[in-house]
């Protein structure tokens, strides 16, 4: 039997009351060695939308699932459809304040390491670098058959060409890139095939249902180990991909510090969980160690990874 992948969770007893207090992120990133997790929180400020929060997409869409994309024809032209629609904006998307002082800690040497949840590419396009993205990326695409990789921009001029009068009006944009349309929208939207053997494109993503490759899994364990603390921002810990870190990282003892403003499945884990905007949180934390990092570009800009 086909089962559905966690979306959500209900809390087991009283959470452990939020804050507003920044001096334990503050002395731990003073003290250097931070591993930073991060989740679909984080982008909310460059018009990204999250999952879970107020507003967020799961109160009107049902991501979708590896299961469904591979057993189902029509399944694939809806996400092709959707997404290629979700790109010409979410391509565009431009870092915040909250990925620019991640990429300042990282530059003033204070973390050890940055996972994120996201696939929008925006920690890098701050600065951030070795970033491990934990559920791959929107700016690659492979193909199912041969495996075969290319750039996303290349297949969106690709889908331009075969759907040249798609042009509907969607009602909301997606932490995955995929815009909100009906099954009318859809129409005969064509799907195009992997331009060397003819197969499935799927964008290099892992899809709700899907299992993060091991060896990246093993990889951010080992970030974990080197770490002196966990430092999560912008994630509802929801999925097991990334709350078996703040297990792991709870288990070595090391502190777990969470900035987010709703309560998270890793609570029960955390020193600590602030209840503050990120860009607003993190931006004092940097005021406080003495960094300053450079403003939001300027409206124009687009994000490199954009067509």
């Amino acid at each position: 039997m086909r089962m559905r992948p966690t979306l959500s969770w209900t809390p087991a007893g009283d959470p452990p009351p939020a804050t507003t207090d920044l001096e334990p992120v503050t002395d731990a990133l003073r003290t250097g060695g931070v591993l930073v997790l991060s989740g679909a929180g984080i982008s909310t400020e460059s018009g990204i939308p999250d999952y879970r929060g107020e507003g967020g997409s799961l109160s009107r869409h049902t991501p979708m699932t590896y299961q469904d994309f591979t057993a189902d024809a029509r399944a694939r032209r809806r996400y092709w459809a959707r997404s290629h629609l979700g790109w010409r904006t979410f391509g565009r998307a431009r870092p915040n304040a909250g990925h620019q002082a991640v990429a300042a800690f990282g530059r003033q040497g204070l973390l050890s390491g940055v996972i994120t949840q996201n696939v929008d590419g925006l920690h890098q396009a701050a600065g951030s670098e070795d970033v491990v993205e934990l559920h791959g990326t929107l700016t690659r695409v492979i193909c199912l058959s041969c495996g075969a990789f290319s750039p996303r921009h290349e297949l969106a001029l690709r889908l331009e060409e075969a759907n040249p009068a798609f042009a509907p009006v969607a009602a909301g944009i997606n932490p995955d890139g995929d815009a909100d349309l009906t099954d009318d929208q859809v129409g005969g939207f064509r799907v195009v095939p992997c331009t060397a053997c003819g197969g499935t494109l799927k964008p290099d993503v892992v899809f709700f249902g899907e299992t993060v490759p091991p060896q990246r899994v093993e990889h951010c364990r080992e970030l974990v180990r080197a770490a002196t603390s966990v430092l999560v921002l912008g994630s509802s810990l929801t999925v097991m991909s990334g709350l078996r870190f703040v297990r792991q990282a709870a288990k070595e003892g090391k502190p777990v510090l969470i900035v987010n403003r709703d309560q998270t499945r890793g609570d029960q884990h955390a020193l600590t969980r602030v209840s503050l905007p990120l860009g607003t949180a993190l931006g004092t934390v940097a005021h406080r160690l003495g960094i300053a990092w450079p403003s939001p570009r300027p409206a124009g800009v687009s994000h490199p990874s954009g067509p």
